[in-house]
């Protein structure tokens, strides 16, 4: 039996380390399962999910060529399909929804409208705070 992507194999967990957990496949080789891999919430300590010797399924998720071997406990477990309510399709750009499509010189010019819209407001803002434009304090 060949280790393919995707399959999902019987294994003995032979090592543990601060990273994940090194699982005994069939034949005899050894793949890793990274401590992200072993459940679907945050792992902090990897010694309270896995024991050397336990016995666990595992999906194979990547094969090096070099031989390691990358397993997933999580991806083994099988896991309903949540069910989406119909949405209409996302559309990140809300604004090209409202505005017909502009040229470069087109979106410039109002930018820099809108640039110097919102410097005004924020000169004529901060010269009431200080009483006028030409005060002189002291």
């Amino acid at each position: 039996m060949s280790i393919e992507v995707g399959s999902k194999l019987q294994g003995k967990v032979t090592g543990i380390t601060n990273f994940g957990a090194f699982v005994e496949l069939a034949e005899g080789s050894t793949g890793l399962v990274h401590i992200s891999e072993v459940a679907d919430n945050y792992v902090k300590d990897i010694n309270e999910h896995l024991k050397v010797g336990d016995e666990v399924t595992v999906k194979v998720i990547n094969v090096e060529k070099d031989g390691k071997i990358g397993l997933s406990i999580r991806k083994a477990k099988d896991q309903p399909q949540r069910e989406r309510s119909p949405q209409r399709p996302r559309n990140n750009n809300r604004q090209s929804e409202f505005r017909p499509k502009e040229n470069f010189e087109q979106k410039m010019a109002r930018f820099l409208k809108d640039s110097e819209d919102r410097l005004s407001s924020l000169k004529r803002q901060t010269e009431t705070k200080r009483g006028g434009r030409g005060a002189r304090r002291g």
